[in-house]
């Protein structure tokens, strides 16, 4: 996503106008009210031009004067209105001179301004984790609190940020407001659009300060920067080395299984914020992620990226070792641990270790007992994620391992492999009676 979501009224930051604050002395009284003259009823604050004395007065009313023009979304600023015809326009008037970056809004230039500094001076006290602007800080502490401010008028549901009730409302109405000027298709978020725009236009804006390579999407330069970093910091358990000490720090509870995130749906615990949000999204239905290719839709923006790649044949990273090539660095990190024998990862309870973290995690299941996927049509759980996958096609009927000798198609690996074998042996045949 290009552009991150604001949390200020009617889903604008508050870069409009200024709000001037009455902390001035006793002896500055008199001069104040003369230069700035206009009063509000509600909070006493006070402005210097009617215009901004207006729009200030309209937050306090549920009043939205302005309207947009194509597709009818109301507004309370017209400031906020200005702003809002750029995610229909695709413009982006606000650039970052450091690294070129566009926006659409100043406040989220002014934010992103920030990533180029390493400065995070608000820690959570419950987790640790550093921020660098206090109302990230006081957002992220509802994780814990379990505070839901915004509730869907449509459902009861409620959520933590208004940006995730914006995006579930979409769930209700079905609407994709954002459409393709030259193909036509149309998407159900202004960022899917803006990166489908790049289908057709070639445009890649993300580009490497190392190296000069350029990428589509950002998610894309975010991985290849790691070729370029140093890792400083290293787990004494295991021995995987972060770039940051608060990745260490989350890296670590896997370790003591600590799990300071509870679902308030279920119950359930989790280790970090973000898997904590991503798995809200289960009891929401919403899958915000789009594919800008083939539309296809996902719950998380990883498993949007690790699909990216069936549209992409770029592989970057080489393995020394055999020649094979991967499309992620850490993919190939993964894969020289087939070379090293490595395995890092051990299991408390059986001793079992692993190459991978992921398929820890899914060996953990073994002993929890837990099935956390569940088949929509007929009910049925599974531990693993790709046996639901398999399942799902006993209901599509799809058939998706394909033999490339006769054509003939199958719902299993396993099963396209054994037919591989007939093959194989009629050839065996074929030869013995030459």
């Amino acid at each position: 996503m290009e552009d991150d979501d604001a949390e200020g009224n009617d889903g604008y930051e508050e870069d409009e106008y200024e709000e001037e604050d009455n902390n001035e002395g006793e002896g500055d009284q008199d001069k104040e009210k003369e230069s700035r003259p206009f009063v509000c009823g509600d909070d006493g604050k006070r402005f210097s031009r009617t215009s901004d004395f207006i729009q200030h007065c309209l937050t306090k009313t549920e009043e939205k004067p302005f309207t947009c023009a194509v597709c009818g979304q109301s507004f309370s600023r017209s400031g906020h209105l200005t702003t809002h015809r750029h995610t229909h326009t695709g413009e982006k008037p606000f650039t970052c001179d450091t690294c070129g970056k566009r926006f659409r809004q100043r406040a989220h230039l002014r934010r992103h301004h920030l990533t180029h500094t390493s400065e995070k001076s608000f820690t959570c006290s419950d987790c640790g984790k550093k921020f660098k602007h206090s109302s990230k800080l006081t957002i992220h502490r509802r994780i814990h609190t379990g505070e839901k401010l915004f509730p869907c008028a449509v459902c009861g549901k409620s959520f933590i940020l208004s940006t995730q009730l914006i995006q579930h409302q979409l769930v209700h109405s079905g609407e994709k407001p954002y459409s393709c000027a030259d193909c036509g298709q149309n998407f159900t978020y202004s960022f899917s659009l803006s990166e489908h725009r790049r289908t057709h236009t070639g445009e890649r804006p993300y580009s490497c300060v190392d190296c000069g390579k350029t990428f589509t999407h950002s998610s894309s330069l975010s991985q290849h920067r790691s070729v370029h970093s140093t890792k400083s910091f290293t787990c004494s358990d295991c021995g995987k080395k972060f770039k940051h000490r608060s990745s260490l720090t989350i890296h670590h509870r896997i370790h003591t299984r600590e799990k300071l995130f509870p679902c308030a749906e279920c119950g359930k615990s989790f280790t970090t914020s973000t898997t904590f949000i991503q798995h809200q999204i289960i009891h929401s239905g919403d899958k915000p992620y789009s594919c800008a290719d083939c539309g296809k839709s996902f719950s998380r923006s990883s498993y949007l990226s690790q699909h990216r790649r069936v549209h992409s044949t770029e592989k970057a990273f080489t393995c020394r070792d055999c020649g094979k090539t991967f499309k992620t660095s850490s993919s190939l990190t993964i894969h020289r641990r087939i070379h090293t024998g490595e395995k890092l990862v051990p299991c408390v309870e059986c001793g079992k270790s692993f190459t991978r973290i992921n398929a820890f995690i899914q060996h953990q299941l073994i002993h929890s007992g837990e099935k956390p996927y569940s088949c929509d049509d007929c009910g049925k759980r599974f531990t693993q994620r790709s046996n639901l996958t398999t399942h799902q096609r006993v209901h599509t009927g799809e058939k998706a391992f394909t033999c490339a000798n006769c054509g003939k198609s199958f719902t299993k690996k396993g099963y396209l492999s054994k037919h591989r074998c007939s093959h194989t042996r009629d050839q065996t045949l074929e030869g013995r009676h030459k």
